[in-house]
């Protein structure tokens, strides 16, 4: 594998290498622990495998180079890992802040495996910019809870699987990385609203997309040395973002999806494009469509199965 140094400071920014986990060889059809999971419905592992190399393949088509980091792993740590169903949702086990890189900490006991065994090949993959102590300290942060908006400012869902001690322990580090503002939202805890990026996203450079709720939602903006609270909709806009404000939504197909670059949205062939096209700077942007339906099944989206790390600005 040649050497690699994260860099990003958006979510909409030419992406150039991503991590990726190929679903579990699992297999999930029995309605009593589908209901246990939280799966919406059976999961057959032939078809998740297939619509992954679809996705896998977009990316790479897009001139994004993508790393597998299970086939990294060793043959005792595949055994494992072969066998963790949410394993698929990468987006949870680290993030990159600029060119600092730092490790989550699962919300759950049944992810911790995962974190683990990403973590060391992370540490050493990454030693200029990934310290695996760094989580010594955390709760729990995953960062499907966490949107780098620009080269300013840091949005943060302290919710259901974020605990807000975990992110005043990683607030400090997120400004030495150069961020001047940090701002905190705490949404429902439901299924549905689990992660930030199930309840809004960036679309371009000057769009965030959001359900009709967060608009009554205040945050709690930090800087480095003073604090004050506002609503969501003026922290976005301070920081050059319209909102579309979605009133009718399916979580993932229509807010999980990635972006590859300020014209291009990855998304969900069941995404309803009608909806987000409402805006007219989304209408301008290019979609590429891919068959999720499978994956999502699990509980996450293409944001959630993707881990940015170079976005070229």
């Amino acid at each position: 594998m040649k050497p690699i140094r994260p860099v990003c400071y958006s979510e909409h920014e030419e992406l150039k290498a991503v991590i990726l986990c190929r679903p579990a060889e699992v297999s999930i059809t029995d309605p009593k622990v589908l209901d246990e999971v939280r799966w919406s419905g059976a999961v057959h592992v032939e078809k998740a495998i297939e619509e992954f190399e679809m996705m896998k393949q977009a990316l790479e088509e897009a001139g994004v180079e993508v790393m597998e980091y299970s086939s990294y792993l060793s043959e005792n740590d595949q055994a494992l890992s072969q066998q963790l169903i949410h394993r698929v949702f990468v987006r949870d086990l680290a993030c990159v802040f600029g060119t600092t890189m730092i490790p989550g900490e699962a919300g759950t006991f049944m992810r911790k495996p995962e974190y683990m065994q990403s973590h060391i090949l992370f540490q050493d993959w990454f030693p200029e910019t990934f310290q695996i102590s760094e989580n010594n300290d955390l709760k729990a942060l995953e960062f499907g809870d966490v949107m780098v908006l620009n080269k300013d400012a840091v949005l943060i869902n302290a919710g259901m699987r974020t605990s807000i001690d975990s992110v005043d322990q990683i607030k400090q580090t997120i400004f030495a990385s150069g961020f001047s503002e940090i701002a905190v939202i705490n949404l429902p805890r439901n299924a549905d609203t689990m992660h930030l990026d199930m309840d809004g996203n960036v679309a371009g450079g000057d769009v965030f997309i959001a359900k009709a709720f967060m608009r009554h939602f205040p945050v709690h903006v930090s800087m480095e040395a003073s604090g004050r609270y506002e609503m969501l909709e003026t922290f976005l806009r301070r920081h050059g973002f319209d909102i579309h404000w979605l009133p009718q939504y399916d979580s993932l197909p229509d807010i999980n999806y990635l972006n590859l670059n300020p014209e291009t949205l990855l998304v969900s062939k069941a995404a309803h494009k009608q909806r987000l096209k409402q805006h007219p700077n989304i209408a301008k942007l290019n979609f590429i469509e891919v068959e999720v339906a499978e994956l999502e099944k699990a509980g996450g989206g293409i944001r959630c199965m993707t881990l940015p790390l170079v976005r070229k600005g």
